[in-house]
């Protein structure tokens, strides 16, 4: 499966990061991307880090399984696992994509204070206030069903990691600080990642 697992990866990150900003290209003039911020060693900075690196690792896994390198032999061979893989990596990829279109003229990598955005709080963001990353850890849980080697599963941990940093010590500050209390009542109504789990009223 690693051949399938390299092909799912390609079309992953040719939809969510290359055809998704030439979207956003053509509609705004700007690509969306805003890149990770904040002084070496802080949360805003591990985010960012810790993020990349499990993005840059996600394509390396499946790779590194094909031609033997270090770190891609796989741990087991499972027929059920692979087909549970490939369709949570699909679904994965399809959920994330239509996330980001659903945000429009919105949508951004990374956080730009000095901008003001609207709300987006519609569509797959009336579930969950972040789906464009729940999409992406089911896609990378896919991949390592796919190929469930020890650079896939570092893949899938180092980008849990710097998403929830992300997430915490960046943009729920942004929005708390940019859209106040409408992001306030937003953020207590829907969950972070899943539907009811990370309410700021529960946190």
């Amino acid at each position: 499966m690693p051949r399938l697992a390299l092909a799912l990866c390609i079309v992953w990150f040719i939809s969510l990061f290359l055809f998704r900003s030439f979207v956003q290209w053509k509609r705004t003039g700007a690509t969306g991307f805003k890149g990770f911020h904040g002084r070496v060693g802080s949360l805003e900075w591990l985010a960012g880090m810790a993020a990349t690196a499990g993005l840059v690792l996600a394509p390396l896994a499946p790779l590194a399984s094909v031609y033997g390198w270090r770190g891609g032999e796989l741990w087991f061979m499972n027929a059920t696992a692979h087909v549970a893989g490939a369709m949570l990596a699909g679904a994965g990829i399809l959920g994330a994509l239509a996330a980001q279109l659903n945000m429009g003229s919105s949508w951004r990598i990374g956080v730009d204070e000095s901008e003001r955005t609207t709300l987006v709080t519609d569509g797959l963001f009336a579930w969950v206030r972040n789906p464009i990353f729940s999409c992406i850890w089911i896609s990378l849980l896919g991949f390592w069903l796919l190929i469930p080697s020890s650079l896939a599963l570092l893949a899938f941990v180092l980008t849990i990691v710097g998403i929830e940093l992300q997430v915490r010590a960046v943009e729920e500050p942004y929005l708390q600080q940019a859209h106040g209390e409408s992001y306030a009542r937003y953020a207590a109504a829907v969950g972070r990642f899943a539907p009811g789990f990370g309410r700021l009223a529960d946190d």
